[in-house]
């Protein structure tokens, strides 16, 4: 019996060396916004006369619109074409950074990060499930995805450094003013090398309802998990807030579960280990993110670092996280993704745990370096691996969606992380002043108990990963065969269980 040539690979061209470098260019812009501002906050406080309450807002509102419209995000990009999805969003963000540059009031600036996110919610999805259908080939998946990884690590790390250049140099709106000058590019390169498609469903046939439940609850849900360590997780509003996105969430679950054409087909749960995946995600960035925001506030307010020499603090990170994420992609067909999710995720929760040792009086070299160097060496192979397995086996007209579950389930790790170690954090703090504690000394030991619950969310990871997928990321034939009419998409081909 004759066997079929294997399809030649993709990315040995010049066109497709170019498409990864855009997709990863399209990664880069989304994930650094939400990072970038953090380092610029005190002046933008200055600038617009933001209230202390008031100035968080400046980079949740990205987070919140960015993970409530992600799902619909990815799915419209299933339905009414991945490049229409990716050009729109590349101009919403593009002209939103632009009014966001040029904001005279608080109010402005904060609706400008909100349409920011809306942006970037359209861009992500349709990216990451372009490149997971164009890269299909073993040693071509392994290598997009492991750039990807790279990208995933490389920018929040990256957009502090970045952030606190340009707040130093040319001032804090040039942090706004770089995306419509990356935009721009991003843009020409959309128009020269990805080709466009053709509607994939008729308008009157899209689960409109679906897609407005599915973002209220996302919008509710992200909005309570920001405004939860400010206003207190026991208050009648928090509590009524997260009950009322959980009742919108359900009822889109059933809503998908009746319409003909639902917005978010249920049956790609039925994928192995996507489910899983998904929630190794969540709890890995819920960890992560705790690094980027204490450790920030702890090398400024603590021990007096300026913000370029903050962002010169992670780019040790930054390197190594490239690195580790590279070797990953490299070794994912002999490892599995299940090995190198479970090994990254103990690495870096022992960084974690080194880092939630800071002292009042610490030493970067000693106290620092080393837990930051862990947490890259193990965050790399996370990336990598759990963005493999989640897209292991899904079949193309879906790719979106999983590719925007994913990045919901990122963003809402982020949301969730953030009000839980900000909670730990403050209630420490609060605590031991209350008992006369000299204030630097209260403020790092609320640092140190984030950190610490940081380090136990990688822990938890590692266990629920044992549950994900272990493919070794080789292309799934009958996936990419599957019609868009199929109910039940098969096992991801690579799979040990």
């Amino acid at each position: 019996m004759a066997t079929l040539a294997p399809e030649p690979s993709v990315l040995s061209t010049r066109r497709g060396k170019l498409t990864l470098l855009l997709l990863c260019a399209i990664a880069f812009v989304d994930f650094v916004d939400a990072s970038i501002v953090n380092v610029a906050l005190p002046s933008i406080r200055l600038a617009l006369h933001f209230s202390v309450q008031g100035l968080q807002w400046v980079p949740s509102a990205y987070l919140l619109t960015y993970g409530g419209f992600m799902l619909l995000g990815g799915r419209a990009a299933d339905l009414l074409g991945r490049r229409r999805i990716l050009v729109a969003g590349t101009v919403l963000i593009g002209l939103a950074s632009l009014v966001g540059g040029f904001a005279g009031s608080a109010g402005v600036l904060v609706g400008a990060r909100l349409a920011q996110g809306i942006g970037a919610a359209m861009m992500l999805p349709a990216a990451l499930s372009i490149l997971t259908t164009t890269f299909k080939e073993g040693n071509d998946r392994h290598t997009a995805i492991g750039a990807w990884g790279a990208v995933g690590g490389l920018s929040a790390a990256a957009g502090v450094l970045i952030g606190g250049l340009l707040t130093a140099g040319p001032g804090w709106r040039w942090v706004m003013f770089v995306n419509p000058l990356a935009c721009v590019l991003v843009l020409a390169g959309i128009f020269r090398l990805i080709g466009g498609e053709r509607r994939r469903t008729p308008l009157h046939n899209f689960d409109l309802r679906g897609a407005v439940l599915a973002t209220a609850g996302m919008l509710l849900l992200v909005y309570a998990l920001v405004r939860a360590p400010t206003v207190g997780w026991g208050t009648a509003g928090t509590i009524g807030e997260l009950a009322g996105a959980l009742v919108l969430l359900a009822v889109f679950v059933v809503n998908e579960l009746r319409h003909r054409n639902p917005l978010a087909p249920l049956s790609i749960f039925r994928i192995n280990g996507l489910g899983f995946s998904d929630a190794t995600q969540l709890i890995t960035f819920a960890g992560f993110l705790a690094i980027f925001f204490f450790l920030t506030l702890y090398l400024q307010n603590v021990l007096g670092y300026s913000p370029i020499r903050t962002g010169l603090a992670y780019l040790p990170l930054t390197v190594v996280t490239v690195i580790a994420a590279s070797i990953s992609s490299q070794l994912l067909s002999r490892t599995g993704t299940r090995p190198m999710i479970v090994a990254g995720s103990l690495l870096a929760a022992g960084g974690v745990y080194w880092l939630s040792r800071i002292p009042v009086h610490g030493s970067y070299l000693s106290d620092l370096l080393p837990g930051m160097l862990l947490v890259a060496l193990g965050t790399g192979p996370v990336f990598v691996g759990v963005t493999t397995a989640a897209n292991a086996g899904v079949p193309p007209d879906k790719a979106g969606l999983a590719a925007s579950l994913l990045n919901a389930s990122q963003q809402l790790g982020g949301a969730l992380g953030l009000a839980i170690f900000s909670a730990l954090a403050t209630s420490r703090t609060n605590h031991l002043l209350a008992i006369h504690t000299a204030p630097p000394q209260a403020l790092v030991a609320g640092f140190q108990r984030a950190l610490l619950a940081g380090s136990i969310f990688l822990l938890a990871a590692a266990f629920i990963a044992l549950r994900a997928t272990n493919t070794h990321g080789q292309t799934d034939q009958a996936a990419t065969q599957t019609s868009a009419g199929t109910t039940k998409p098969p096992a991801a081909v690579g799979a040990n269980d």
